[in-house]
C-alpha cells in the first residue's frame, strides 16, 4: 500500500471508510461523525487525521468549514499489468500510481455527458446495451470517430462516416444498415469512453 508524505499507516484505512461514507450518503460526516465511523475517541486524534488526509490531497474544507472530497479522494489503484481472460495467471501486482477514473473518462467537465446505449447496433465496436458512455459535446469529429448524432431529429450512435454523396452513419453490426438523413445529420458529440456496472 501506498501512503501519501505525512500520512500515517492507518490513514489509508480511515480513507476507505470515509470513501464507502460519501459513496453511500453523498457527502462527509461532520468530525463527530467521523470519530463515530472510525473508531477515534479523542477530537485532537480526528482533527490530526484529518489534517494529514489534507496535507495530502484527498480532503479538502469548504467556507462553511464542512469537509469535502480533495481532488485525490476519488484515486484508486491501479493492476501494474493487464489480466487475460483466458486460463488464470500468477497474483499480479498492485501498482504505486493511483488512477482517477474521472480523469481517464472526462477531459473537459463541463462538455461532458453519460448516455446509456440501448440496442444492439454498436456490439462489434464494444458498446453493448446498458454500457455508459462518456460524449464530449461540440467538438470536432473526424471520419472513423464513434459520435452521438441527431439524424432528421432522432438520436443515435454510430461510427461517422463520408462517401460520394457526403457524411452518414455506419453502425458496428453489420445486421444493421448504414444510416443516411433524408433531411439533416448533426453531430451532437463525440464518444471519449465507455463503461458498464454489472
Amino acid at each position: 500500500m501506498l501512503y501519501a508524505f505525512g500520512m500515517k499507516k492507518r490513514d489509508n484505512q480511515y480513507l476507505d471508510q470515509l470513501r464507502d461514507y460519501y459513496a453511500e450518503n453523498g457527502v462527509l460526516p461532520s468530525f463527530a461523525g467521523i470519530a463515530s465511523l472510525v473508531g477515534l475517541k479523542a477530537t485532537s486524534a480526528v482533527s490530526a487525521m484529518v489534517g494529514r488526509l489534507k496535507e495530502a490531497g484527498f480532503l479538502v474544507s469548504l467556507p462553511d468549514r464542512r469537509l469535502a472530497p480533495g481532488p485525490r479522494f476519488h484515486e484508486r489503484l491501479e493492476i501494474v499489468e493487464s489480466v487475460r481472460a483466458g486460463m488464470p495467471e500468477p497474483m499480479v501486482d498492485v501498482g504505486n500510481d493511483p488512477v482517477l477514473i474521472d480523469r481517464l473518462l472526462v477531459e473537459e467537465p463541463s462538455r461532458t455527458v453519460i448516455v446509456t446505449i440501448q440496442g444492439d447496433s454498436m456490439v462489434e465496436a464494444g458498446l453493448l446495451d446498458g454500457d455508459k458512455i462518456v460524449v464530449k459535446r461540440g467538438v470536432p469529429s473526424n471520419v472513423g470517430d464513434i459520435v452521438v448524432a441527431i439524424v432528421d431529429g432522432e438520436f443515435t450512435v454510430k461510427y461517422l462516416a463520408k462517401d460520394g454523396q457526403g457524411f452518414y452513419l455506419r453502425p458496428g453490426n453489420a445486421a444493421f444498415e448504414d444510416i443516411r438523413p433524408k433531411e439533416e445529420l448533426r453531430l451532437f458529440g463525440r464518444v471519449t469512453g465507455c463503461f458498464r456496472v454489472y
